[in-house]
């Protein structure tokens, strides 16, 4: 008697970036620094009621957030990292094995894995030559069985955006009637003035949904919490379908407390965008092909390479990302640890 779904056994697995002793970690797109005092304050206060359950329905962080969105609590939902919002966005929009997600390729490597989670099958839409999801490729895959479509932006791994004016032609394409989920995981890194804000375009299109977290430039990565904004009755959807009590009680406080200081938070991503542009300069001058990037890594697709670069990068100490077939995501840190990995990036054999 077969007691598991079967196809589970091809289910592919969400690799986690490597964490080796002695090595830099430049695998996984952690800020290098940890959370401001105070924020690690709320957090151990909010552990001493750890006893406790934490408000099911997020409430102070949901009024927070729609305070800083301009927007009702109504169309705001909070989840246990954006993550866990893709999972919840399937379940609201796929019911049967026919239905269908669509999405570039590549891109987040859990859209796969939530997409079969929920029973629905992937179309994946193959990046352009540029590294830039192939929007007008996409819109032509939508069916009548489309549910739904992630568009990353900036695009992991390749950290390349998508423009207000490609988006809003992708939304008229795709028509109302398919929620277009615009993952904007990186969004307070973004500084170029064409890249879309999902903010700008969510009231007038009713299924857009834009996802973004509190795990990168507000340095919670390890406390999990993520928000969609929508229209009322997807964001009420989305809070249906949430794992009771999935955001804990130190995350909600940790969230509220960074955004206590979001100011000085969000001033530390400028010295990320100097770097990752003396980065990419530096790895394209010793012939590394590397597209321009609005995120805090940089994508080299070094193809069959892939994998033997992040073995050099690992020999000299630097932890990176592999995609094998693909490239190698690295995440942009401090001067010291990109040092490092330009040194190693510098004597891999070309």
């Amino acid at each position: 008697m077969t007691l598991i779904r079967a196809d589970l056994d091809a289910l592919p697995a969400y690799v986690p970036g490597r964490a080796v002793p002695g090595a830099v970690k430049l695998a996984s797109n952690e800020v290098p620094l940890p959370p401001p005092a105070s924020v690690l304050a709320a957090v151990a206060e909010a552990a001493s009621g750890g006893n406790r359950y934490p408000d099911l329905a997020v409430v102070a962080l949901t009024d927070r957030l729609a305070g800083l969105l301009e927007l009702p609590s109504e169309r705001i939902a909070v989840g246990c990292g954006s993550v866990s919002l893709c999972q919840q966005l399937v379940n609201i929009t796929c019911l049967v094995p026919d239905d269908e997600v669509v999405f570039a390729w590549r891109s987040f490597e859990a859209y796969p894995i939530v997409t079969q989670i929920g029973g629905a099958r992937a179309r994946m839409i193959p990046l352009t030559d540029d590294f830039r999801h192939d929007l007008d490729a996409m819109a032509a895959a939508v069916t009548p069985a489309t549910k739904l479509v992630f568009v990353c932006s900036p695009n992991n791994p390749t950290g390349t955006v998508v423009t207000r004016a490609e988006l809003e032609r992708f939304l008229a394409a795709v028509g109302p009637d398919v929620i277009v989920a615009l993952d904007e995981a990186y969004y307070e890194y973004v500084d170029d003035p064409e890249a879309v804000d999902g903010r700008d375009l969510v009231d007038a299109y009713p299924n857009l949904v834009v996802l973004r977290t509190f795990s990168k430039a507000y340095r919670l990565a390890g406390l999990r919490v993520g928000y969609a904004f929508a229209a009322p009755e997807v964001a009420t959807a989305l809070r249906k379908v949430c794992s009771p009590f999935s955001v804990s009680v130190v995350a909600q406080a940790g969230a509220m407390a960074a955004l206590d200081v979001r100011d000085e938070l969000l001033a530390s991503c400028a010295d990320v965008r100097r770097e990752r542009v003396r980065v990419r300069d530096a790895l394209v001058a010793m012939g590394h092909t590397v597209p321009p990037t609005q995120a805090n890594f940089v994508w080299l697709p070094l193809a069959d390479r892939s994998a033997e670069f992040a073995t050099h990068c690992l020999e000299h100490k630097v932890v990176v990302r592999p995609f094998q077939g693909d490239g190698v995501r690295v995440t942009v840190s401090t001067p010291e640890e990109n040092d490092l990995l330009l040194a190693a990036a510098a004597s891999f054999p070309r």
